[in-house]
């Protein structure tokens, strides 16, 4: 089974050097591995609750869209779309709101953040907090749930909104007495590169210090010609780990290139030299998607026939989804309730065994296997993450060779669950197991 990953974009500017490193280009090179199932999303409506402008917003969904595909995002490879062409993404957001403690909200960092600064200019808690900020943490659960994304990759700041997307979809699941969600995991980002801007700081659109991505060459000389360097001379030994410029060198360079690099600046390289040496380096590499991006910022009509490609490929999934949950709800069609003609009431539709995950006090994620009865026939032994526990009960259905072992149920001489019988009992609640998955298997080929 493919590993199913999902990356929200938010289109609110166009892309400077420090997301295409630290965001764009890894992204897409883990796009490349074949076990992966890529989903790459522009958050449009997450646009929205920092921004009122329009027009910044439908300019920035065409320069970030195209900024991903000149970078070399194959839309044949991964599931590339636009969150608002996904209705079902807000139905959804709704159906997770209705299971939403309105205290896990007031936790929510971002949430936390304004009010305080109201607090501390005197004004009411929530003054000028619009319900987009409130609800940002259940809209991207809803994103990250519709597709149910194994992993989430997102720094640290962003992990509050994968373990938010885990509560909901465990309350869910409880709630409603299902595996209608799998339990995302944050994949934390260590190890991203951080490019200095301009004056040396973090390079930042708020420090208003970034080198544009898809600036002309001459505009990118400019402004590597512009980064803030010591007064040292030409000659003078440099020390590369407190320089900027080398920094951003190392970034685009290979490891023989940085070390040649590394070298002149212990020979006492000229800062000139450097950055002349820098900007050749960048422009290499940038050159050629450059003229990519060009060439489809002027023609949107092709990039909005990607997105709605994208979104149309998706939405039967999606709406699958939606149809399993409006059910769970009691969002029904009234013609279920209607009788038969020989039978005063209608008839129930039978129920199946099922599978419940929950997590265990000590954090481990784990599994229940109940019969149609509701009795409790086994539980799982624990595993380290949710998808852990996914896996093995999609091999306990799909194995059809089960052992058992006093009251453990074994897969390939490893034990993955626990019979619910007593010992004298085992051989009789290892049959009803067997009798439980059978039930479930002819359900599923019907």
């Amino acid at each position: 089974m493919s590993i199913r990953v999902l990356t929200g974009i938010k289109p609110t500017g166009t892309p400077h050097l420090g997301n295409y490193v630290g965001a764009i280009r890894p992204a897409i090179a883990a796009s490349l591995d074949p076990g992966i199932e890529s989903y790459y999303f522009l958050a449009d409506y997450h646009a929205l609750a920092g921004s009122a402008d329009a027009e910044r917003v439908h300019r920035s969904t065409l320069e970030v869209a195209a900024s991903w595909l000149a970078a070399g995002l194959d839309p044949a490879r991964v599931h590339f779309y636009r969150q608002s062409d996904l209705p079902e993404v807000t139905e959804l957001t709704w159906l997770l709101s209705c299971v939403t403690a309105k205290g896990l909200l007031n936790r929510a960092h971002a949430y936390k953040a304004a009010v305080d600064v109201n607090l501390a200019a005197g004004l009411d808690a929530d003054h000028g907090i619009a319900m987009g900020l409130y609800l940002y943490p259940v809209l991207m659960a809803a994103d990250i749930l519709m597709f149910n994304a194994h992993r989430v990759p997102v720094g640290r700041d962003q992990i509050q909104h994968i373990e938010i997307a885990r509560d909901l979809a465990q309350r869910f699941n409880h709630l409603h007495g299902g595996d209608y969600f799998t339990l995302p995991e944050a994949a934390i980002e260590e190890h991203t590169a951080v490019l200095p801007g301009l004056d040396g700081r973090k390079m930042s659109k708020s420090y208003d210090n970034v080198i544009p991505l898809w600036g002309s060459s001459k505009a990118l000389r400019a402004s590597i010609l512009a980064m803030v360097t010591n007064s040292q001379a030409p000659g003078e030994p440099k020390d590369p780990q407190s320089s900027s410029l080398f920094q951003l060198y190392q970034a685009f360079a290979s490891a023989a290139e940085t070390e040649a690099l590394r070298q002149a600046y212990a020979d006492g390289i000229a800062w000139g030299d450097a950055k002349q040496r820098v900007y050749e380096r960048l422009d290499a590499e940038l050159s050629p998607a450059r003229e990519r991006y060009i060439s489809l910022v002027t023609r949107p009509q092709e990039i909005e026939s990607i997105l709605q490609a994208g979104a149309q490929r998706l939405r039967p999934q999606a709406r699958a989804l939606l149809d399993r949950l409006r059910d769970a709800v009691g969002l029904r069609s009234l013609n279920r309730l209607q009788a038969p003609a020989a039978a005063p009431k209608a008839a129930k539709k039978a129920k199946l065994p099922r599978f419940v995950q929950f997590k265990e006090p000590d954090g481990k994620l784990n599994f229940k296997f109940f019969a149609a009865s509701g009795e409790l026939l086994l539980t799982g032994v624990g595993y380290a993450d949710a998808r852990a526990s996914s896996a093995a009960m999609t091999a306990l259905r799909a194995d059809d060779a089960l052992q058992l072992q006093g009251v453990e149920v074994l897969i390939d001489g490893s034990a993955v669950a626990v019979l619910a019988a007593a010992p004298e009992q085992a051989a009789a609640g290892f049959a009803a197991v067997g009798a439980a998955l059978a039930e479930l298997a002819a359900a599923d080929s019907e």
